[in-house]
């Protein structure tokens, strides 16, 4: 019988073996492929972490609501020891100060210093920024127009929406906003979801626009069935599946070794994701609400970010 992860690793056996060598925005070069798609159920708390390598699956966590306040400034991440965020900010104040400041300086001085973590920190509208509070645009009179206090919040629209028409079929949420992508530290990669609802359970589908797959994926594939998890139980659903789309889906050419390294590993195991309270709204879900069980992976790998 064949494992939820054999689909990864095949995808990854392929994009190595017969993707196309490209340059791209970061200098390192990729292997890649166009188009690619994956389905993973949710049923009976499944939850597909990769078992190959170690994800850190808390980390993800940590990241999903930390998008869902809408912050896009990496200091509370930072104080919780996240720190898949840091490369960005921290090239852009060595770049325009010249100071080739460590990581772990840079860190602690956004943690420290918070006019230095609002000057330096800050990624600019990033995911949750669009998430929770799209730019709304009011009429000022005399053919003007002027930027709303309060935005868009496409989560909590969602959320009304598969409660009180769940055969819709424009239960989607979207990261891509053109307006704002040249003020992003980086374009959203998950940038499309889109959820279904049929016979009382609810399945969604995420799109992303570009793939790490040997570094990114994991981290993706967790925080969007997470998310599956938490809508399911705030609107009164079972969870399905998650469908998983890719568009530019790349390996780094510099990751040689965790590619090799992965695709000599078996998968194994059938790791379960609990929600140990239902919180009143789904802004509300702290770390300490999710438990992972029977999660025994391989060794972590560790493979450097492209930025």
């Amino acid at each position: 019988m064949s494992h939820y992860e054999d689909q990864y690793l095949d995808l990854m056996r392929r994009i190595w073996t017969e993707g196309a060598v490209q340059e791209d925005r970061t200098g390192v070069g990729t292997r890649s492929l166009f188009g690619a798609t994956m389905r993973f159920s949710l049923a009976d708390n499944a939850i597909p972490l990769l078992t190959t390598k170690r994800i850190f699956w808390k980390t993800a966590a940590r990241e999903m609501l930390w998008f869902l306040t809408g912050d896009t400034n990496i200091r509370n991440l930072l104080k919780q020891k996240v720190r898949i965020w840091t490369d960005w900010p921290m090239e852009r104040y060595r770049r325009e100060t010249g100071d080739q400041i460590s990581q772990e300086d840079f860190e602690q001085r956004i943690v420290d210093d918070i006019n230095f973590a609002e000057k330096w920190g800050d990624l600019g509208p990033v995911y949750g920024a669009q998430w929770v509070n799209w730019p709304k645009y009011e009429d000022a009179g005399r053919g003007l127009y002027r930027r709303a206090d309060k935005g868009i919040n496409q989560i909590e629209l969602l959320v009304q929406s598969l409660k009180s028409n769940p055969g819709s079929r424009r239960h989607i949420f979207e990261g891509w906003n053109v307006a704002e992508l040249d003020r992003m530290a980086l374009p959203p990669c998950h940038k499309t979801y889109q959820f279904h609802v049929a016979d009382g359970v609810l399945s969604g589908l995420l799109f992303q626009r570009s793939c790490d797959l040997g570094l990114g994926f994991g981290f993706n594939v967790f925080a969007a069935s997470m998310l599956i998890r938490m809508l399911a139980q705030q609107c009164g659903y079972e969870p399905g599946e998650l469908i998983w789309q890719g568009g530019d889906v790349h390996l780094y050419l510099n990751h040689a070794e965790l590619v090799e390294e992965q695709l000599s590993r078996q998968p194994a195991g059938d790791p379960k994701l609990h929600l140990l309270r239902k919180p009143e709204s789904i802004f509300d879900y702290e770390i300490e609400d999710f438990e992972v069980l029977d999660y025994h992976p391989q060794a972590h790998i560790s493979a450097p970010v492209a930025v």
